[in-house]
């Protein structure tokens, strides 16, 4: 349910339409690898990890700190806790949608839609430009460049 309320939040607040963009901002998910987060994630994280580190991205300390890091809260316990979880929930079965919630998610008619404003638009543009340039910046340090971009432009008026 979390996941699901999250792609709709990054669809309606940052534009998102890319489900590795909203769920994977690390480039942690592997093409074959299942939506959720499990050993696969930390397989792929500690290979990222590695390769940073040969490319002298980042520095020995780093990498020690990383691994102390992930030594103190219990290496992949948390990821094998999420696979224990998502097994348990493919055995039990997935629950149905009651009629009401499949009805109250209908679109709505486009003359009914919300229109955004000029300013939403001009700023999404920027949004996107910036988003195009730094892929993997994380979506809310780029809404706030152009945030402060924009500030001084409004003379401070909110």
């Amino acid at each position: 349910g979390i996941a699901h309320w999250e792609a709709v939040r990054a669809f309606m607040a940052y534009e998102l339409d890319d489900f590795n963009a909203i769920q994977d901002p690390l480039g942690l998910q592997g093409p074959n690898d299942p939506p959720h987060e499990g050993l696969h994630t930390f397989r792929n994280a500690r290979t990222d990890m590695h390769r940073r580190l040969r490319e002298k991205e980042v520095g020995w300390v780093y990498a020690f700190f990383w691994y102390v890091y992930h030594v103190m809260t219990f290496w992949t316990l948390p990821n094998r806790l999420v696979e224990w979880e998502i097994k348990r929930i493919d055995k039990t079965g997935r629950r149905a949608l009651p009629q009401a919630m499949i009805d109250w998610s209908q679109p709505l008619p486009v003359e009914q839609r919300a229109k955004p404003s000029n300013t939403l638009v001009r700023l999404s543009a920027k949004v996107r430009t910036l988003r195009k340039q730094y892929p993997r910046h994380d979506i809310t340090e780029i809404f706030a460049a152009v945030y402060r971009a924009e500030r001084p432009a409004s003379g401070g008026k909110e």
